[in-house]
């Protein structure tokens, strides 16, 4: 049993203050009951609606996804195909959302969940959560480049990365290793640097490493020993 406000934060939609307000103006149903407290308690299974919509009759979901390039790493974009849209139909109407983003043309691991704190704690700065990425680059890749992403890269508007890791496979093949995820980090980095990214996969995030045996846009639950791997973050 939890709170219903927390239940409902837990989906990552909204924030606990919001949580509380939408029990509060009447919106939220349990059983097909509307409450209007916030501090009640609701079973895991008890299924709960926002303005009639159900928010799902799980309790917290945690999927691996192998995301192919092509897919947003959104829940909702008109016109584009999402994330959601690869999985079951299970898995939909549950409140999932991917703790961070690749982008469109990036392939990799994207790991999907409904449990909000754990996906802000995950991408939370101060946690400094790696993620390993592996890269291929127009030009060729040398301990220069090394050098520099492991004093920190200063992109073209003057921000300064933090130092990362990168560790060069072939002429113009590396894994790189980051512990922020500012947008097209990885791409800008690497431009700046005069060699521009061709293919990009995220091949780890924190203790998670993509499964070998996941073609793209397939999915699974993570295992037991995964999810404990996580929550040890």
């Amino acid at each position: 049993m939890e709170r219903l406000d927390k239940r409902l934060a837990a989906t990552g939609k909204w924030s606990r203050r919001e949580a509380r307000d939408l029990v509060r103006a009447g919106r939220v149903a349990v059983d097909g009951a509307v409450c209007r407290s916030p501090e009640q308690k609701v079973s895991e299974d008890a299924p709960v609606t926002v303005d009639g919509v159900s928010i799902g009759a799980h309790g917290p979901v945690y999927l691996m996804l192998h995301k192919p390039a092509g897919v947003v790493s959104s829940t909702d974009e008109p016109g584009a195909r999402t994330v959601l849209d690869l999985l079951g139909e299970e898995y939909q109407n549950i409140g999932l959302f991917p703790a961070g983003r690749l982008d469109k043309d990036t392939e990799g691991l994207l790991l999907l969940t409904n449990d909000g704190p754990l996906a802000h704690r995950l991408l939370a700065p101060k946690s400094h959560v790696d993620k390993v990425y592996y890269v291929e680059v127009d030009g060729v890749l040398d301990q220069e480049d090394v050098e520099a992403v492991r004093r920190g890269v200063t992109l073209g508007d003057g921000y300064e990365c933090l130092p990362g890791e990168l560790e060069l496979l072939s002429d113009n093949c590396a894994h790189i290793t980051l512990r922020e995820g500012k947008y097209h980090q990885v791409k800008r980095m690497l431009a700046s640097r005069g060699k521009p990214v061709t293919y990009l996969k995220r091949v780890r995030f924190g203790p998670l490493e993509l499964d070998g045996a996941l073609p793209r846009g397939a999915w699974r639950p993570l295992t037991e020993e995964e999810r404990k791997a996580i929550f040890s973050q």
